[in-house]
């Protein structure tokens, strides 16, 4: 079985040596590493050229989505792989990500991100992804690949054209890709055991600001998904829930001003928020029990700012169509 990885890197100088070196320690002679070099301006191209096993490519700033499907057309591999310029797959990861192909009806497979971080906002996102993989861990067949830890077989992923280019950066276009061919009927699988390390945001700030990109993407992905609004293998119900609640807290608050009985409303929501977040605070509390004391202004912040992405998203959504 022929692989090709492919790893996206724009201005990527700080961690594409991380990740190369990490790749390099892969136990499988059968592989090819591709990175793609989205238009960078620092010192990424001249990092890549130190590793003589690696194919450079170099194409124009146009986003992650643009970039892999370029890696997948330079592409020899039967099998797919794709990881992200700022992680470093552990030794065993090719391996693991390789296993579920040994099935010919897997088309797909999904790994997971951990983190050697030790500051707490780091260690909060590594606990959500660790509530998704729970809940991933449970379905035969998954419907949700992010490009963090990803592999397709290479002619289904040609056939179906790749990931949406109208999707710029890196954003949420590996999700619309995987519901894409679920809607397909084609299987998918988790592999919690294919590992990749990874650098996560370490302040509030920037850790809002991913959130609400996530959200305003995540319009474009429902537009041509809407059964997915309701449901996917990643996204626990809770958080979408939690989203519902936050926006009707505030607006019950600005309604407050004019109407001070909403103001019982609004408390009601907050009970009712409160209690949504109790499985993600059970599980901080039994893993990372310091977290705790940050969880609840996180999880706030991250149905505001998810919740916020949404709104603009929609007005994003309605523009692009009339254009």
């Amino acid at each position: 079985m022929n692989v090709s990885i492919i790893v996206p890197a724009y201005n990527a100088a700080n961690t594409i040596e991380g990740c190369l070196t990490a790749l390099r320690a892969q136990n499988f002679s059968e592989s090819e590493i591709i990175v793609v070099d989205d238009g960078s301006t620092d010192a990424t191209p001249e990092i890549v050229a130190r590793f003589p096993m690696v194919q450079l490519i170099r194409g124009e700033h146009r986003g992650a989505a643009a970039a892999r499907n370029l890696g997948a057309q330079h592409a020899r591999g039967d099998i797919l792989l794709f990881t992200d310029a700022d992680c470093e797959p552990t030794p065993d990861w090719l391996a693991q990500m390789l296993a579920p192909f040994a099935d010919d009806q897997v088309v797909g497979a999904k790994g997971i991100y951990r983190t050697r971080q030790r500051e707490w906002i780091a260690r909060f996102v590594q606990l959500e992804y660790a509530e998704k993989y729970a809940r991933m861990a449970r379905e035969r067949f998954i419907d949700f690949i992010d490009t963090y830890s990803a592999a397709y077989r290479r002619d289904v992923f040609l056939r179906h054209q790749g990931f949406d280019e109208s999707f710029p950066g890196a954003s949420v276009e590996d999700q619309e890709f995987s519901f894409r061919l679920a809607r397909q009927g084609y299987k998918m699988v988790f592999v919690p055991q294919a590992i990749v390390y990874h650098r996560h945001v370490t302040s509030l700030g920037a850790y809002a600001k991913r959130k609400f990109w996530i959200g305003y993407w995540k319009v474009h992905v429902h537009a041509h998904h809407p059964g997915k609004v309701w449901r996917d293998a990643h996204t626990p119900t809770t958080l979408k829930i939690q989203v519902a609640l936050c926006a009707a807290f505030l607006a019950l608050l600005v309604l407050g001003l004019f109407l001070p009985i909403t103001l019982l409303a609004a408390a009601i929501i907050a009970g009712l928020f409160l209690i949504t977040t109790l499985p993600l605070i059970t599980l901080i509390a039994r893993r990372d029990p310091v977290i705790v004391l940050i969880a609840p202004l996180m999880i706030v912040a991250r149905a505001a700012a998810l919740g916020f992405g949404l709104a603009v998203g929609i007005l994003g959504e309605m523009g692009r169509r009339q254009g």
